[in-house]
């Protein structure tokens, strides 16, 4: 019998808890954040893919990769609707409206704004690797807020990322897109995962291209 307190490795049983995104595990053994390093062995062997990468240098940080705005925007819209039902593909559809941007202009996010933006690279991830997605300091000094629509990017998942990006400060401020505006913090798991993003069970954003809307409505608990 294994005493109280010990796991069954013979390691001290250590309570899960959560960590600047990182979880750590209940039989101590915790998930590691990849380096420089480890980030460019695992691209280099195709293990991890992000494409376009154009400038290694600038984009690849001591422990997270610099992503890129991309151009195309969905913006939410003011609608006579009285109320969105989150399964309702029309009223989601009357809800929000796309912009894309031309090459060299930019979009003017104006104070109080919340749009879906798009990172301008396509990431395919390994079974053992997830990512946490954070917005650049730099952006949120001016009050710009950028969060991935989950924080999280599963280990399995092929696709551009999509960006919530929210104005909190009292000036509208230009985005170019190009501008690196989010980064990926990427972590191994303990084990690679059994059933990863795109195996079954539901995967509706698998492959997206562009800011994708909600699609809540193809959830299984929502079927007639």
């Amino acid at each position: 019998m294994v005493p109280s307190g010990i796991a069954s490795n013979g390691s001290p049983d250590v309570p899960v808890r959560a960590t600047g995104g990182i979880l750590a595990l209940g039989t101590g053994r915790v998930g590691m954040i990849l380096s420089d390093t480890d980030i460019l062995a695992r691209l280099r062997e195709g293990e991890l893919v992000i494409d376009p990468l154009d400038d290694v240098d600038q984009q690849v940080q001591p422990a997270s990769v610099d992503l890129r705005l991309g151009s195309e925007f969905l913006e939410f819209q003011r609608t006579n609707i009285s109320c969105i039902h989150p399964t309702d593909e029309g009223e989601v559809s009357e809800y929000i409206s796309e912009t894309v941007v031309a090459e060299g202009d930019e979009f003017i996010l104006h104070p109080g704004d919340f749009v879906l933006g798009t990172t301008k690279e396509r990431v395919e991830m390994p079974a053992d690797l997830v990512a946490n997605v954070e917005g650049r300091s730099s952006l949120g000094r001016l009050a710009v807020v950028v969060h991935a629509t989950a924080g999280f990017v599963d280990p399995g998942y092929r696709g551009q990322v999509t960006l919530e990006l929210s104005n909190l400060g009292t000036a509208p401020v230009a985005l170019t897109p190009g501008m690196r505006v989010s980064q990926l913090v990427f972590t191994e798991l303990t084990s690679p995962a059994e059933r990863p993003y795109g195996s079954e069970r539901g995967s509706k954003y698998q492959d997206q291209r562009g800011p994708q809307a909600s699609r809540i409505g193809d959830d299984p608990e929502f079927e007639s």
